[in-house]
């Protein structure tokens, strides 16, 4: 399986999106993810988030009394160093390493990976992994980007265009892409099971909002810029 981008001991990234991950701005790493609340269990015990960035949704969780551990694990030092003012374990580096060691503690009731997965070069065999640190009836909470967002697919459909931005659906660092069938496949594993795939609701007063509305949501796929998925262990 191949693993997550590497960050070396000089902190000079040594693959060739390293400098676009490094170019990335301070919010980048330190936003709270807090539309994964209707996903999340009414109260847990202990969180990992994979690819935590600065800690901004452990935070956010343990302060509204939702967990009683938390621990991250996060590829880029500098931001693992800020997580760890306000996360209670923090690893940095290759997260399919560092599972078994994080996991030696107990198991997890809830792992999250947020907008993760499309970095990896194989999500699926990733994926694979979540079960064995789960406890029972344990919950993984994902987001993947959504490429069928009705601007990719107008550039490509009518405009023969496909251009990386440093955020966004078609950021230059994700490696795999993903429609609503694809997310879902992404956690068809079979110790996992989807209790829910949810498109993301654009602000009702946006473009995306309003053409949502006037199409009574039947095309809310083409508006979402992200899914949201929740799987129960079994």
């Amino acid at each position: 399986m191949q693993t997550l981008l590497k960050e070396p001991a000089t902190g000079e990234p040594d693959h060739p999106l390293g400098a676009d991950y490094a170019d990335k701005p301070a919010g980048y790493y330190g936003h709270a993810r807090t539309e994964i609340a209707a996903l999340f269990p009414e109260r847990a015990g202990r969180v990992l988030e994979v690819g935590c960035g600065r800690g901004a949704t452990l935070a956010w969780l343990n302060q509204s009394g939702c967990c009683q551990h938390t621990t991250g694990i996060e590829l880029f030092s500098h931001a693992a160093e800020a997580a760890r003012a306000v996360v209670d374990r923090v690893e940095a580096g290759d997260a399919e390493k560092l599972l078994g060691a994080v996991a030696r503690e107990g198991l997890f009731d809830v792992v999250l990976c947020l907008d993760v997965l499309e970095h990896l070069h194989d999500p699926w065999a990733f994926v694979e992994l979540i079960p064995a640190l789960l406890a029972p009836r344990g919950v993984l909470i994902v987001s993947v980007p959504n490429v069928r967002h009705w601007r990719v697919s107008a550039d490509l459909l009518f405009r023969g265009r496909w251009r990386y931005a440093d955020a966004g659906v078609l950021d230059r660092t994700h490696l795999r892409f993903f429609t609503r069938e694809g997310a879902r496949e992404l956690v068809a594993e079979p110790r996992l099971k989807l209790v829910a795939c949810e498109a993301s609701r654009p602000p009702r007063a946006s473009v995306g909002g309003l053409a949502n509305l006037a199409t009574l949501g039947l095309m809310k796929d083409l508006f979402a810029v992200q899914f949201l998925l929740a799987a129960h262990k079994v």
